[in-house]
């Protein structure tokens, strides 16, 4: 739910004021138009992704797969945003260019292991031979 909540931050500072999360992935760039606009849209992503991911997680605790869906989709998009640090690599800026690899890989990871563990705990939740397959507190 951490990263969530922090994805929902990021996108919002990221559609008010793009170039504030933009310049350490950018650098003295993340001012220029281009940069802004591309700023905007992925702080609309991490916006939408993190909203549905809270959203997700406070359903009910027998369907934790929706929730899995949303988080593993935010993992794989953090997973994506370190891809494409790695391919322009050599032209992001010394050394920020580390805090946000380490942050999205850090995300994307954390993400993964909350989405697989949502899995497992559907799993565990399906009862064979129940007519709703899932089990019931008593």
């Amino acid at each position: 739910m951490l990263v969530a909540a922090g994805r929902v931050a990021l996108g919002a500072t990221a559609l008010a004021w793009p170039s504030v999360p933009a310049r350490p992935w950018v650098g003295a760039s993340s001012g220029d138009l281009a940069a802004r606009v591309f700023g905007r849209a992925l702080g609309a992503r991490d916006l939408a992704l993190g909203l549905g991911a809270l959203a997700a997680l406070q359903g009910p605790p027998a369907d934790p797969g929706q929730a899995a869906t949303w988080v593993a989709a935010g993992a794989l998009s953090d997973a994506l945003d370190v891809a494409a640090s790695l391919a322009s690599w050599d032209e992001l800026p010394r050394l920020t260019k580390w805090l946000v690899a380490a942050s999205a890989g850090g995300a994307a990871l954390a993400g993964a292991a909350a989405a697989v563990s949502l899995v497992a705990s559907r799993r565990s939740a399906v009862v064979p031979g129940t007519d709703s397959g899932v089990a019931v507190e008593s």
